[in-house]
């Protein structure tokens, strides 16, 4: 690695449903990301988490959670992201890629700014597109926001 680029070392990632107000948190991420901040273009922003680390606060909405209903953690065990294109834009970087949940395959842009060594992020998913249906009142009912904190070396 040379000095223009770094790796991401650690990430907190969080999660918030609009509908119902329940957030929390998924964890053990893992990363073979390569950033070339000389090239941001043609770096590469890939990583994830265990499916299993879902925590809400409630346990015993976590293990419905893990079930084959919702996340299906023993089938599906991780959540993963891989950008296909990353673009800087006027005041953020914009990371568009293909998330994996659930077995299902769909873009997901997450839009970045740099603080520090941190890159801090939010993107919007539905979880339906997932066929996690949390909540039966349509898909905006399913609104999900996610905030990244990736830590780089």
């Amino acid at each position: 690695m040379n000095a223009q680029t770094t790796e991401i070392e650690s990430a907190a990632i969080s999660f918030s449903f609009i509908e119902k107000e329940v957030s929390g948190t998924v964890s053990d991420f893992k990363s073979t990301s390569v950033i070339d901040w000389s090239d941001l273009e043609n770096s590469i922003i890939e990583g994830q988490v265990a499916a299993e680390t879902i925590k809400t606060g409630n346990f015993i909405r976590d293990f419905a959670l893990r079930r084959s209903k919702y996340f299906d953690v023993d089938t599906y065990p991780f959540i993963t992201f891989r950008s296909t294109n990353i673009q800087i834009k006027e005041d953020y970087i914009e990371v568009q890629g293909t998330l994996t949940l659930k077995g299902i395959s769909k873009p997901l842009a997450i839009a970045f700014k740099k603080e520090d060594n941190t890159l801090i992020g939010n993107a919007t998913l539905y979880s339906s597109d997932f066929d996690i249906v949390i909540f039966k009142k349509g898909r905006d009912a399913n609104k999900v926001v996610v905030t990244f904190a990736l830590q780089l070396e």
